[in-house]
């Protein structure tokens, strides 16, 4: 079997590599640049692998990553559904149908994401899963990085099961109004499984949360469908102490991408404790609980 020069699962990484300048993708532009794209550490950390298997995959090395390998790649790529779908085919996947939840993010809301600055902003698919944050999210609620992408679902970590909490947050997150918040979850849940029922992700992650959570299963059999779109929060920063935030979700269309934004009131204390732990960093001594 012959392959079109350039076409290549490696080739088209690389290609893309290099059309994609790292200020669209929020990184800082040096004057010492020798290449107006990406470097392949910054393409190896957007994504969330090692620099080395970048160099494999581009080099012909590997030609099979995993489905969440490539996902993760075209998301930090900001490819096009159209390239998104050519990527998967070059690695011997099956695209993503129609009905499953999209975990692909759009490049004009990777724009968008990457001109709000330091506001703290994660991205969650329709199931909940955590598939983008920014360094100010990692900031103010501690670096999701450190957890298996399993357990990056904001519905496993308000429901957590008989084998132990899965928490998002590093330290505590205490909501004003814990039971609407957990309401308004399980709602969103249930009209996700409504636009995308026959995602077999989806399903397992509401049998799964239903079988070990009395609370999801009592929210569950209320029969609620409705978005979540906006919560208050207190949390106990390890560096600055209690910021209270205002949490805003907004939705991306059909895809049902959920853009979680946190900011605070202008000109309050909260707002000035907010900057310090954006300036700051997530704290190194940080443990998860």
């Amino acid at each position: 079997m012959t392959t079109t020069p350039g076409a290549g699962l490696g080739a088209m990484i690389r290609t893309w590599r290099d059309r994609l300048p790292p200020s669209a993708a929020a990184l800082p532009v040096g004057h010492a640049r020798r290449a107006a794209g990406l470097r392949r550490e910054e393409l190896a950390e957007l994504a969330g692998v090692s620099v080395d298997y970048v160099v494999r995959l581009e080099q012909g090395r590997s030609t099979t990553p995993s489905a969440s390998v490539v996902a993760s790649l075209a998301r930090a790529l900001q490819l096009s559904a159209a390239e998104r779908d050519h990527l998967y085919r070059l690695a011997h996947l099956v695209p993503p149908g129609n009905d499953a939840v999209p975990g692909h993010i759009p490049p004009g809301v990777q724009r968008v994401l990457s001109r709000l600055g330091d506001t703290a902003v994660a991205v969650f698919a329709a199931d909940w899963q955590l598939i983008w944050w920014n360094r100010g999210w990692a900031a103010l609620l501690g670096d999701p990085s450190s957890l298996p992408a399993r357990q990056r679902n904001f519905a496993r970590s308000r429901f957590p099961q008989d084998a132990g909490p899965v928490r998002l947050a590093l330290w505590p997150v205490i909501e004003v109004d814990r039971d609407a918040t957990d309401a308004a979850v399980v709602s969103d849940l249930r009209r996700a499984t409504g636009r995308f029922p026959h995602d077999k992700h989806l399903a397992e992650l509401v049998r799964e949360l239903g079988a070990g959570s009395e609370r999801f299963a009592e929210l569950w059999a209320a029969g609620s469908v409705a978005t979540h779109r906006e919560d208050h929060k207190r949390i106990e920063h390890p560096s600055v102490g209690t910021v209270t935030v205002d949490c805003d979700t907004l939705t991306d269309g059909d895809s049902e991408l959920k853009i979680v934004i946190m900011t605070a009131v202008p000109g309050s204390e909260d707002e000035t404790k907010l900057r310090l732990a954006t300036i700051a960093g997530p704290p190194v001594t940080a443990h998860r609980p």
